[in-house]
């Protein structure tokens, strides 16, 4: 079948009327200036590019599930809601998506923004605006002022909330009037109404500018047919994915999720699976205490690895078989997925800090299978428990374990965990390191490993990770904390320096020394600003006397002078390989190392 052409208002009547979305797509993502970008194409005749369309036969509609449109857009938070089929004529459009939706938005709908700072879920930080252009303005006009920016707009168009006020040069219309020009009738009705509005000092040039922008937007919406589109009408919906996929090729990447997402939502039975897997994104990243960065992709990963289905991530992994098993334990799903994040969290690892989500999937296993709850509690299975899943993720994400093609590594930690798996079982900590260290990934540190510890610096995101091993304590996520340099930063700057006459050998060396892990500590927040920029000898006699020992501080107070730092730092980094060492990820050449060190106390 041929390509054919239509009208922009042909075309967006037919919007959330029979033109509708399918679940594989994703949702709305342009910005208000790519709006404005599009319309001012249109203008100037430039090609929207082509459009390509979904014919559904009647009996097949409810197969699929289809959504509306979005004609209200608030900038970054969009959600396409779904639509009954019945007895409508459905049409899913396949690419052109994001040109539609601004289409409907500029003529049609409102977009709202949310200015910097304001708070996302209060209504009165959202600025609803429409589309508007200014008749006065002459695109052919060389105006240093008027330059296009960077996508070369040239037309008057902009977003606002009301109508911006004409004169002095200016003369504004909503852009969704021209949609009022359904015959030559009110098309000449609107356009004496706009030239009325020309001030009486306006010129012949000016009235001519007006009628030249009114017309080319009538022609642009009415009369030039631009919008190219083939309709697709076999029914087979491997042969439409595999067409979805070539089309969208060339444009913005689509995630596997995207595409997984309406095979997942068709053959899903009881809840709408687009609707489940959004809403639990968006609560894992937004409504923990804790800022996250899950995707859908993870999400759909997760299902196969706690389901003890194939963990690879492929189409062929969400057959019906399998997807009715998914459905079946969603619920259970859902809350180990919560309980691994609120975790991860309590040990103060973030979107900032958490390297790999797919170190994440082996705790969420264990949880999972385990019914352990979040291990929030204090009883002595809970806090020994968070312990090791603690050192055991910080281990992984250090040395990235679940970096690269991490499949097979995923595969072998659930076969690990299942073979561990017993009433009361713990998180097997040694036989993860060892049996993942036999397939080369290494968990655990050899003398390598500790190297390139304590090579993580200040403002690095490895850097909390390093320094979190060094405690008994883990949950840094409960309460506020800092990364804080122990000889304070600011006594070992190149000025402060200098003012104590160094030699620029010696200021090199200090330089070198002030922002590596051997200067750092966790301290909580308002400890940290308490502190400042005390120098250390003042600032440790405010503290108890295990403070030493509980920051892996040299005792020596000769040290703590800056123009020590060098040392300081080498007789730290000692102590801290002492550590490592001893805790239950330590490896030798000879194999794992499982010694506790004398007195250690917590979560062993």
């Amino acid at each position: 079948m041929s390509y054919q052409s239509s009208t922009v208002a042909r075309v967006v009547d037919q919007v959330n009327r029979t033109y509708f979305l399918p679940a594989i797509q994703r949702p709305y993502v342009w910005q208000p200036d790519q709006i404005v970008a599009l319309f001012d194409s249109l203008l100037k005749g430039f090609p929207i590019s082509s459009f390509l369309f979904w014919d559904i036969d009647p009996q097949r509609r409810s197969d699929w599930e289809i959504y509306r449109f979005v004609e209200h857009y608030r900038v970054g938070e969009t959600e396409n809601t779904p639509v009954e089929p019945d007895g409508r004529e459905v049409v899913l459009v396949l690419d052109g998506q994001q040109r539609l939706t601004s289409l409907l938005l500029g003529l049609r709908g409102t977009l709202s923004v949310r200015p910097k700072y304001k708070r996302r879920h209060d209504p009165d930080s959202w600025s609803r605006q429409r589309l508007y252009i200014d008749l006065l303005q002459d695109p052919d006009a060389e105006d240093e002022e008027e330059d296009g920016g960077e996508r070369g707009v040239t037309y008057g168009l902009r977003f606002a909330e009301v109508e911006p006020p004409s004169g002095g040069g200016r003369l504004w219309m909503k852009v969704g009037r021209i949609l009022d020009c359904v015959g030559d009738d009110a098309y000449d009705r609107l356009r004496e109404e706009i030239l009325d509005r020309l001030p009486q000092t306006a010129t012949r040039a000016d009235e001519r500018l007006v009628g030249r922008t009114f017309d080319r937007l009538y022609r642009a919406i009415w009369k030039d047919e631009v919008v190219a589109y083939y309709t697709e009408k076999h029914q087979s919906y491997d042969r439409v994915v595999e067409i979805f996929i070539r089309a969208n090729d060339g444009g913005l990447k689509l995630a596997k999720s995207d595409l997984l997402m309406s095979m997942i939502t068709a053959k899903w039975g009881g809840a709408s699976a687009r609707q489940e897997i959004f809403e639990l994104v968006e609560h894992l990243n937004r409504g923990l205490s804790a800022k996250n960065d899950i995707d859908k992709d993870f999400v759909l990963k997760s299902c196969l690895v706690l389901c003890d289905l194939d963990q690879r991530y492929r189409a062929g992994n969400f057959n019906a078989a399998n997807l009715a098993r998914i459905e079946k334990d969603w619920t259970r799903i859902k809350v180990s997925l919560e309980a691994t994040l609120r975790l991860v969290n309590c040990f103060g690892i973030d979107a900032h800090t958490l390297t790999s989500v797919n170190a994440l999937l082996p705790i969420a296993y264990w949880l999972h299978k385990a019914d352990a709850g979040g291990l929030d509690g204090s009883t002595p299975f809970e806090t020994r428990n968070a312990g090791k899943i603690h050192r055991w993720l910080v281990g992984s994400l250090l040395n990235g374990v679940f970096g690269g093609n991490s499949d097979s590594t995923i595969g072998r930690a659930r076969a690990i965990l299942q073979a561990e798996r017993g009433p009361d079982a713990d998180f097997p900590v040694r036989p993860l390191v060892r049996g993942l260290a036999s397939r080369g990934r290494v968990a655990g540190f050899d003398e390598a490993a500790i190297d390139a510890l304590l090579d993580a610096t200040y403002g690095r995101r490895t850097c909390f990770l390093a320094l979190s091993l060094l405690y008994d304590a883990h949950a840094w996520g409960v309460t506020p904390h800092h990364v804080d340099h122990i000889i304070p930063r600011a006594l070992a700057n190149r000025k402060a320096l200098m003012a104590k006459n160094l030699s620029e050998t010696e200021i090199v060396r200090i330089l070198e020394a002030v922002d590596r892990v051997g200067n750092l500590q966790i301290l909580p927040a308002r400890e940290n600003l308490e502190k400042s920029d005390l120098p250390f000898s003042t600032w440790i006699q405010t503290r108890d006397e295990a403070f030493l020992e509980r920051h892996l501080i040299p005792a020596d107070s000769n040290l703590w002078d800056v123009r020590a730092l060098p040392d300081f730092v080498r007789a730290r980094e000692r102590l801290v390989r002492a550590r490592v060492r001893a805790l239950d990820l330590s490896v030798t050449d000879a194999g794992l190392a499982v010694a506790y060190p004398e007195g250690f106390r917590g979560n062993a």
